[in-house]
């Protein structure tokens, strides 16, 4: 496939405004790159709901080894458009970058990875084995399109998976944070602020449990050589409706970033004490929930994957390619939930202005990350 073709097929991704949502037609524009090899490709619209679609597309032979590339579809929204210098949704290149959201988080990445495999499939490369393409919908905001491909067990016969999420071609993320979303509610009683006494405050309620979830956090205080200490933060609070009347509803949510020593079942057991002993107070009517809580992934920097992709990387890009911990949370911790124990990585092309005003990604990268995928799945299967 020439440059021009590769850069034409990103240009088009970039311009379909998938912001959290609209997946289905990223998902059937990738599709129709298949069509000219419907014999030799297995090609799958698996439906979240409307207009949301992940793929899932199969090159190979089932006999061997299986190497799943995966991206996400969506893009997170642009925000002030007032402070972008390009259209968010054009692919406007320029000085050899091209500008837009999603082109370094991760439509660069996602693109890399089909037309690595399109360039197997129009060079009719024998595989030993087989390469499975996973894009997903929701990962912005739950990693629910891939929780639904591992739960129709499209992960189950994985020997290895690929991310291709934003850490530059020079590094590899092998191991990775893990994250809770929560959200406490309290209920009180509204009545005039004049008479406060006969009502219930439920922001009250909200600051004691902020203190002392804040307190009870600091006992997670184990260091991860890479990825550093658990982090807790509060985020939001909202409640009440007018300033002389006592609130009977607030809100607090939180964020967690998790490292292997801590699974996510100890901060539930720890939260969820927590609010059972506050609710046993007078006055307090606490309810927990989550929203997509994600494992942290434990790794290791010498895991067969990684030092596969080190070797390819080096010789793609000409520099060493480094493993390090990822801060935030991927489709790999959904994938990885599968009945098949496999390595995961997470590496592809980008920059560092991911959901940021004037995204970009350098071209030449995004181009390197083409052959880097394809020389890695051919030496994956063969070893």
């Amino acid at each position: 496939m020439e440059n021009t073709d590769k850069i034409a097929i990103l240009q088009k991704l970039v311009q379909i405004e998938s912001v959290n949502g609209n997946e289905a037609v990223v998902a059937h524009y990738l599709a129709s790159l298949f069509e000219p090899y419907h014999q030799s490709a297995k090609v799958e619209l698996v439906t979240y709901s409307p207009g949301r679609d992940n793929l899932v597309v199969t090159i190979g032979q089932p006999e061997g080894k299986q190497l799943g590339l995966s991206g996400h579809e969506d893009v997170v929204d642009p925000g002030n458009l007032a402070a972008w210098h390009h259209d968010p949704f054009a692919g406007e290149i320029v000085d050899g970058h091209l500008f837009g959201r999603g082109a370094s988080d991760m439509k660069s990445g996602l693109a890399a990875i089909v037309i690595a495999m399109l360039e197997l499939l129009e060079n009719g490369t024998h595989l030993n084995g087989s390469v499975r393409l996973l894009a997903t919908v929701g990962e912005e905001t739950g990693e629910y399109g891939a929780a639904q491909l591992t739960k129709a067990g499209y992960a189950d016969h994985l020997a290895g998976l690929v991310i291709a999420e934003p850490t530059g071609l020079d590094k590899i993320a092998y191991t990775a944070r893990g994250v809770i979303d929560y959200h406490v509610d309290s209920i009180g009683k509204s009545v005039h602020s004049a008479q406060s006494a006969k009502g219930i405050n439920a922001i009250d309620n909200l600051i004691v449990f902020y203190n002392e979830v804040t307190e009870i956090m600091k006992q997670f205080d184990k260091m991860d050589p890479v990825l550093g200490g658990l982090l807790h933060n509060v985020d939001l609070i909202s409640g009440g409706e007018q300033i002389n009347s006592i609130p009977d509803k607030a809100r607090l949510s939180a964020n967690v970033r998790t490292i292997p020593a801590y699974p996510n079942q100890m901060i539930y057991d720890t939260l969820e004490r927590l609010v059972h002993h506050l609710n046993d107070r007078p006055g307090f009517q606490l309810k927990l929930s989550y929203s997509y809580p994600e494992e942290a992934i434990p790794g290791r920097p010498d895991a067969p994957l990684v030092k596969l992709a080190q070797k390819i990387g080096h010789r793609v890009i000409g520099n060493r390619v480094i493993p390090v911990g990822a801060g935030g949370a991927s489709d790999a911790s959904e994938f990885l939930q599968s009945k098949a124990r496999f390595s995961a990585i997470v590496y592809g092309p980008g920059t560092n202005t991911s959901h940021e005003a004037d995204e970009y990604v350098e071209i030449n990268q995004f181009l390197q990350a083409t052959l880097l995928y394809r020389q890695l799945a051919l030496a994956f299967l063969v070893d």
